[in-house]
């Protein structure tokens, strides 16, 4: 087999450009005030990835920020993938930016691989476009050729010869070949510098030592057989199919249908126990044309990440021109295997623990949906619980409630919520030195001082108390709500360290103290 990789540099900047012709030459994406990617302009600047956006404008005055956009992304480069169908039959997407085709089918047709890797350049370059060739008989050492050398060809047979002499480091610098940066790191700390040296230690001690991610690293290494480029394998039919009343000729209808899709899909891989490698999408138009394209991450596709690639798939289709509505709409599982054994989730001191939590939670997530799996949000409010707000994993959500919050808990705010206000292991009790119950008053003001606070069968001596703060929310509502707060410090009789809450106070005169939360 020989397989050319098209590798399009800094693409996510490439796209941006393809978009607005106007964007300066200094240009790069951030997220999280962090620089993504950046034009060679940049670069020759000063700037890198990784660099603080502040750090970088002050080091290139006139530096052209622009947020991460994947929808744009894959959009456009669907434009450029479009362009390649006319040279090869077998075109696969790894991410918006990098394909790879089998040389070998479309030297076949053209007369010689040279010919043929010369046309997928050209159907590149005629768009307007940058873009790095490597060919080589495996599918890794082509990624590293494109990325070593523009137009870099491996002759058959001489892979391990070519990747010997390259450093350790190339492994990282693509994603797509699922080597992380702390691994890499660990074996340069090792004293290993080429992928030669890797190559040259015993596989069972890269095993042993790395586990999988080191083993999939020696097999890169030492150049071992690859699977080929969009084959079709036997697998049980799993594809799901959607053709609207009206055909699809909106951004908006098909990023709904993409997401419809989506769902559809994985309830029948998670039905079948089944996660998916490789996604072929087909699309049928009025005029009874049919387009294709193939998809394959670096790991099993999540519900969130399928509508993703649909839904950029559609976008390209619907705005390349010409291509015409939608009549129908199908997705269709090419390769599929189990879910990986979850592992270890956290490995404290381990590199790439939190690579490995943060995997574990994509395939708990393509299991039991987008919707099933939530990551906490900063947000504005009064309380504990009302600045916490939580979105599907992966997704950024909307910005928190912005706002001066007159009657907010002042820091430092707790570490740990409590069971809620409505769970009844917070309730609590809270007594003076007489033994009678501390109220909130009308006044809102404490009946007494506190000198116990009791809950369940434990008793704390109060040591310190703050409060209580009213607030007087919902009162434009059919639902007013009067609550009051209190911080509390107490310490019972067998412990060391005294402990400390954030009290509710719910209710007029029967109202009961419950608590909110707890610090650590």
């Amino acid at each position: 087999m020989r397989v050319a990789v098209l590798w399009f540099p800094d693409w996510p900047v490439q796209a941006a450009r393809i978009e607005d012709e106007a964007l300066p030459g200094a240009l790069v994406t951030a997220a999280r005030h962090r620089i993504r990617v950046c034009s060679p302009e940049a670069r020759r600047a000063g700037v890198r990835r990784g660099m603080r956006v502040r750090q970088a404008q002050a080091v290139c005055p006139g530096l052209v920020v622009l947020a991460e956009d994947a929808d744009r992304d894959g959009r456009i480069f669907e434009s450029v993938a479009a362009g390649l169908d006319d040279v090869a039959s077998t075109v696969e997407v790894l991410r918006p930016g990098l394909v790879i085709v089998d040389a070998g089918a479309a030297g076949r047709f053209h007369g010689s691989e040279g010919v043929a890797v010369e046309m997928l350049v050209d159907a590149a370059a005629r768009r307007g476009v940058d873009a790095a060739v490597g060919v080589a008989d495996e599918i890794a050492t082509a990624l590293i050729a494109a990325r070593v050398g523009e137009g870099r060809v491996v002759p058959p047979g001489g892979s391990r010869e070519f990747l010997a002499a390259q450093p350790v480091g190339l492994l990282a610098a693509e994603t797509s070949l699922q080597c992380g940066a702390a691994l890499v790191d660990s074996f340069r700390q090792l004293g290993v510098r080429t992928l030669g040296e890797l190559a040259d230690l015993p596989a069972t001690a890269v095993s042993t030592r790395f586990g999988v991610a080191g083993q999939r690293c020696h097999r890169i290494a030492r150049a071992a057989a690859d699977r080929r480029v969009a084959p079709e394998l036997p697998a049980a039919d799993l594809s799901v199919a959607v053709t609207p009343e009206d055909p699809i000729d909106r951004v908006d209808a098909a990023a709904f249908a993409a997401r419809q899709l989506a769902g559809a899909l994985h309830g029948r891989l998670r039905a079948a126990g089944l996660a998916c490698l490789r996604l072929r999408v087909l699309a049928e138009l009025a005029d009874g044309t049919r387009l294709e394209r193939i998809w394959r991450t670096r790991e099993a596709l999540t519900e969130a990440a399928t509508a993703d690639r649909v839904r950029w798939q559609l976008d390209g289709w619907l705005t390349s021109g010409g291509s015409g509505a939608i009549a129908s709409l199908i997705l269709d599982p090419l390769e599929t295997a189990p879910p990986d054994p979850a592992g270890t989730l956290w490995r404290d001191g381990t590199p790439g623990g939190r690579e490995q939590a943060r995997r574990v939670v994509s395939r708990v997530q393509s299991t039991l949906g987008t919707e099933a799996v939530l990551s906490p949000r900063p947000a504005g409010g009064r309380g504990v619980a009302e600045r916490i707000y939580f979105v599907p994993y992966g997704e950024e959500g909307d910005v928190g409630r912005q706002g001066s919050w007159p009657g907010r808990i002042p820091g430092p705010l707790p570490a740990r919520l409590g069971g809620g206000p409505a769970h009844p292991a917070s309730l609590v009790r809270l007594v003076d030195a007489a033994a009678g119950d501390v109220v909130v008053t009308a006044e809102v003001l404490l009946s007494a001082s506190p000198y116990v606070l009791g809950w369940g069968k434990e008793s704390y001596r109060v040591a310190a108390w703050a409060g209580p703060w009213p607030v007087d929310a919902g009162w434009w509502g059919s639902g007013p709500r009067r609550v009051a707060r209190l911080q509390v410090v107490g310490q019972a009789e067998d412990e060391e360290h005294p402990r400390a809450w954030l009290l509710l106070w719910v209710g007029g005169g029967a109202g009961r103290w419950r608590i909110e939360a707890s610090y650590f």
